[in-house]
């Protein structure tokens, strides 16, 4: 994996992406941090009252989340063992930066409790013309984020393109709910979920 650098302006600051679209997320709810590292989006989500569950194969980087009460840090290869948690675990949200492993996908879709939140965001086609990560099966190809949600998760937002700052890179990002049953009641009888948009 070393194609896949980290992509943030600070170890320690959570991505905007992911702070922007938290609030959909229910109070409390528990949170899986896939490929999480050193934990800033564990730590970000543990200190707004959430318990989180962060999955990282870097045993050191998960050493650093050890006296934080919230948090609970499980080391596992996330591609070449089997899935580290039971079938049946299921979440408030699941949460992806800087990673991307294809025979996940359905595995995190499953993992999304009703009314979970899949936010994602990972380079895309287009990032080997500015540096790492280059190889392909480490970029999402144009629109790939809708069509692993499709029929599956309501996408709340989705945004493909290039970003300059904090350095270049092109990105792709989702932010799509598991929507329980009767959300969407075609025939009126309560109103539809409302999803706040990020300003």
């Amino acid at each position: 994996m070393s194609d896949q650098p980290l992509f943030t302006a600070s170890l320690a600051e959570p991505s905007s992406w992911v702070c922007n679209w938290a609030h959909l997320i229910a109070p409390g709810g528990a949170v899986l941090d896939v490929a999480s590292g050193r934990g800033r989006h564990a730590r970000w989500f543990a200190e707004r009252g959430h318990p989180v569950t962060a999955i990282d194969r870097d045993i050191d980087a998960l050493a650093t989340m050890r006296d934080e009460p919230r948090i609970a840090a499980l080391a596992a290869d996330l591609e070449g063992a089997p899935w580290p948690l039971r079938a049946d675990a299921q979440f408030a949200a699941v949460i992806v930066t800087n990673y991307l492993h294809r025979p996940l996908f359905t595995t995190l879709l499953d993992a999304l409790a009703p009314g979970g939140v899949l936010i994602y965001e990972t380079f895309a086609h287009g990032n080997q013309t500015v540096g790492k990560p280059s190889r392909p099966e480490f970029l999402l190809a144009p629109g790939e984020l809708l069509e692993v949600v499709r029929g599956r998760l309501r996408v709340v937002a989705f945004t493909d393109g290039f970003l300059a700052q904090p350095r270049q890179a092109y990105v792709q990002r989702i932010c799509a709910i598991f929507e329980a049953p009767g959300d969407n009641d075609t025939e009126g009888a309560r109103p539809p979920p409302r999803y706040v948009l990020a300003g």
